[in-house]
């Protein structure tokens, strides 16, 4: 088995939206409880994530937006930041500490410590605008953790992939013009956030699904559209905004993939990581709203990266 390290904070459990909000708590448990029954958390070198600095965030940001979300941070109670997206007394710490086990990631990736990394934290990030907090998100956690790698770890170019089933245009807004940077976001169209920019060939590849797509869909349509460039991109590190929201059972999405789907991208991806980029993956929750499927999901895709 490769190398792969787990890091998670419990601190990101105390974040809650609002009772019976689809982006629960304990969606974190959900996923460690499946690691656990499939035998893979003593395969795992698991650490406690670090909460981000404000330089990370402001690598993504504008200071001021960054200070707005502090500023925001309620005492007690909660604050509603958008009909999806609100914060109680918690959420900025597990905000830090979601976007720090990007960061820690890196460093663990990229100082040859283990070839890749599982994220399981939340809030997730992918939705997250330069100066717009939405879609549950506050922080561009893969997007600061991607620029923190090139321009902090001497990364010279690097790739995210985002299979979760609601567009990455929070991704795509903070990685913007970098040609350092190539950018593939599959998802259900329509569906939230109902935007995406134009494709930019051999650089930036959106990919809409019809609803009702099935895992062969997605398959040709990366096989065609996204695998291709990613190999002409030949990234030197490889990031993947995993959200499992793909998934035939969730509430929240459309599309009707499986567990086997979600083995077979990760597989894709990771023979990609190891003939360009030194095998070095670092992956992140996004979506995944049905407990039992998520933590199916998320312990498949972690067993992959194990093999």
């Amino acid at each position: 088995m490769t190398r792969t390290a787990l890091l998670t904070h419990q601190d990101c459990v105390k974040h809650e939206i609002a009772p019976g909000h689809p982006e629960q708590p304990a969606r974190i448990g959900a996923i460690l409880d499946a690691l656990s029954s499939a035998g893979l958390l003593e395969s795992l070198e698991q650490f406690e994530a670090p909460e981000a600095e404000e330089s990370h965030l402001i690598l993504a940001h504008p200071q001021a937006y960054v200070q707005s979300i502090f500023d925001a941070s309620p005492a007690s109670g909660s604050v509603q930041l958008d009909a999806d997206t609100a914060m109680n007394e918690h959420s900025l710490r597990a905000s830090l500490l979601a976007a720090g086990a990007g960061i820690k990631s890196v460093d663990l990736v990229t100082d040859g410590e283990f070839e890749s990394s599982f994220c399981c934290v939340r809030p997730p990030g992918h939705h997250a605008e330069k100066t717009t907090a939405m879609g549950f998100c506050f922080f561009g956690s893969i997007a600061i953790a991607a620029l923190y790698a090139l321009q902090k770890k001497g990364i010279s170019k690097v790739a995210i992939i985002d299979f979760d089933v609601h567009h990455g245009n929070g991704t795509e807004d903070l990685i913007g013009d970098n040609e350092d940077a190539f950018f593939c976001s599959s998802f259900q169209h329509p569906l939230y956030p109902g935007k995406f920019g134009p494709n930019v060939p051999g650089r930036k590849i959106n990919i809409p699904l019809d609803t009702g797509s099935d895992g062969e869909v997605f398959k040709k349509k990366m096989q065609a559209d996204c695998l291709p460039a990613l190999k002409a991109f030949a990234p030197d590190m490889i990031f993947i905004s995993a959200g499992f929201d793909a998934h035939r059972d969730d509430p929240l999405g459309g599309l009707n993939l499986l567990e086997e789907d979600f083995v077979w991208i990760t597989s894709e991806l990771k023979a990609i990581a190891k003939e360009f980029s030194n095998g070095r993956i670092v992956s992140m929750l996004e979506g995944g709203y049905n407990l039992a499927a998520l933590g199916r999901s998320a312990a498949a895709h972690v067993g992959e990266l194990l093999t």
